[in-house]
């Protein structure tokens, strides 16, 4: 994706260098090979490139194409320079990952680190996931021979999620990440296949694996929502027997942590904060302790200008039920005796909702945009987050445009029946990428409620979206004939069959040069909104990908004025934009 290059273009059909894994004695390595002639080409054009526009073409694989690209895992032997087929049908449409060995921490800032093989016994371990996402085998291949064995194989009826395969006791043993009874858990199995033990059990997310203590036999990890008392969203570390028995926090607190443990597993530094509490980290042995305090931030110059900490909240789902995590941003100088408009950010999923849980600078976009006179809240959905139940996750599948939206008005309505500083007659909405999708849905589905939404590099219609996240997360449908032969059928709702709805005020937003998103996604919502007689607003952003760079500040002020005409009452009087002038180097 990166910045416009002419000269990638130019050389886009010449050969590529291989990203290969290398087995322990360096005799030899392992690489897929890709074959993408099948796939359909798209286009961008760089108008703002020196000279003449230039055309960007790349391969880009689209939702129920049946064209797909085919894989081959091959073994080169260094000495005799020979190529060995690791035996897979190459048939089926479907992705191959190769488990690699983890970078060690006192390795990780050096400049060269090698890509070495999982094992140490000339052995490749990888998992095949089908195309559908529903089907996963994790498999072994003999290095010299390149046949396979399969050793787990997961069956969903949603799409799969994966992690890292874990090796130990001399690579008798394996550790396998599974959410098959509803949750994220670790089992344990031999390395011929056999199942041992499921280690980790209950109504919690196990998020990551951090080490093994393999002469102790127990597990590191760190898991979301353990604590039934804090945000479940909120990561902590643990502690388990390999045995399955006792389990234990070994950092306490309520915050939202990050975790760096040593390799020797005896000492891990806890990074450690909510949204409304100054940063800190510390040092903790593997029992939990504290060896001593190593840093606070310093917050005083933020402070001094009338910061305020954003506020975290919890609502209920639009089921009633189900809890409904955010977090509230108010201006400096708020006052509770006036009424606020409400703006919300959105992100629908599923694999983050955007909704910070640690204090950071990346939640000025929302805390910038409070500061102008709103109240501007970050909010999850049903569908969104991975790091609850299987159930919350996979509750968009199959309905990848409209999931998330009653969650989002319904939290809405509860906040201002809370707050009365809360105008729920000025609600607006504002998202990029999903967000830009979600929130001009918002405005289609809810045409009485969302105001006024500014929606940037939207893919609005996932027909053209790039089919990995929109068949993983909506669903594919595959087919069998009689005679064997497999398809693909592929349907969702767009946001342009609702144009015909629209009561606000929209702005629509892209890139020229998105090869994410492309800007065809956007197009097509505005020939919608054209077609159906609808005034609304457009801006591109000129030789821009997905991420608006340079243009960033420009796109948040563009934002900003949008927000402040129809909620505000107030235009800027100014053709300049004088906030991004004062910033400008003179000269």
């Amino acid at each position: 994706r990166g910045e416009n290059n002419e000269t990638k273009e130019e050389k886009k059909d010449d050969r590529k260098a291989i990203l290969g894994t290398w087995s322990r004695d360096s005799k030899k390595f392992i690489f897929q090979k890709r074959d993408l002639r099948d796939i359909k080409d798209l286009w961008v054009i760089n108008s703002v490139s020196k000279k003449r526009p230039t055309l960007e073409t790349y391969k880009y694989h689209m939702p129920g194409e049946q064209e797909y690209y085919k894989n081959e895992l091959l073994i080169f032997d260094i000495p005799s320079k020979g190529v060995v087929k690791v035996k897979l049908d190459t048939i089926k449409q479907q992705s191959i990952s190769v488990y690699r060995a983890p970078i060690k921490k006192v390795n990780q800032d050096d400049k060269f680190k090698p890509s070495l093989l999982l094992s140490k016994k000339n052995k490749i371990y990888f998992n095949t996931i089908s195309r559908d996402r529903k089907k996963l085998d994790i498999c072994v291949a003999d290095i010299n021979t390149g046949e396979v064995t399969v050793l787990i194989k997961e069956r969903f009826n949603t799409y799969i999620e994966s992690k890292d395969l874990v090796l130990f006791n001399n690579e008798q043993e394996m550790l396998h990440w599974s959410e098959r009874d509803g949750w994220a858990h670790f089992y344990l199995y031999d390395t011929k296949g056999n199942f041992k033990k499921q280690i980790t059990q209950g109504s919690y997310h196990v998020d990551d694996f951090i080490n093994i203590d393999e002469k102790e036999r127990v597990l590191y990890f760190t898991a979301n929502g353990i604590n039934k008392s804090q945000d479940p969203y909120y990561a902590h570390l643990y502690r388990i027997n390999l045995n399955g028995t006792n389990l234990r926090s070994v950092n306490s607190g309520d915050y939202n942590t990050s975790i760096s443990m040593s390799d020797s597993n005896k000492y891990f530094v806890s990074n450690y904060s909510r949204v409304n509490t100054i940063p800190k980290s510390e040092l903790r042995n593997n029992n939990g302790n504290v060896i001593m305090q190593l840093e606070t931030a310093d917050l005083s110059q933020l402070f001094a200008t009338g910061y305020k900490f954003p506020e975290p909240f919890k609502m209920k789902a639009d089921d009633g039920i189900t809890d409904i995590y955010g977090v509230m941003y108010k201006p400096y100088d708020f006052d509770s005796t006036k009424v606020y408009p409400l703006i919300e950010y959105v992100y629908p999923g599923p694999q983050t909702e955007a909704v910070a849980k640690s204090f950071s600078i990346r939640m000025n976009r929302t805390d910038r945009l409070a500061q102008i006179g709103f109240i501007v809240v970050t909010l999850g959905n049903r569908g969104g987050h991975p790091d609850r139940s299987k159930w919350y996750h996979n509750y968009g599948y199959g309905n990848l445009r409209d999931y998330g939206l009653a969650d989002k008005k319904y939290v809405a309505e509860q906040l201002a029946d809370k707050f009365p500083f809360i105008d729920i007659d000025k609600v607006g909405i504002f998202g990029h990428s999903g967000g830009g999708f979600m929130s001009t849905a918002a405005m289609l589905v809810y045409p009485d409620f969302f105001k006024v939404a500014v929606s940037s590099s939207g893919n609005h219609d996932n027909t053209i979206y790039n089919s990995w996240w929109s068949e993983t997360h909506h669903g594919v449908k595959e087919e069998i004939d009689e005679e064997g032969k497999i398809s693909y059928k592929y349907k969702i709702d767009v946001n342009q069959e609702l144009a015909n709805n629209l009561k606000g005020h929209l702005l629509l937003v892209t890139g020229d040069v998105d090869n994410n998103v492309h800007p065809g996604s956007t197009i097509r919502m505005a020939d919608a909104l054209i077609k159906a007689n609808k005034r609304f607003d457009f801006m591109l952003m000129p030789g821009q990908r997905h991420g608006y760079g340079k243009m960033t500040e420009y796109f948040f002020w563009l934002k900003a004025d949008y927000f402040s005409k129809y909620f505000l009452g107030t235009e800027p009087i100014n053709i300049d934009i004088l906030e991004m002038n004062r910033n400008k180097p003179k000269g």
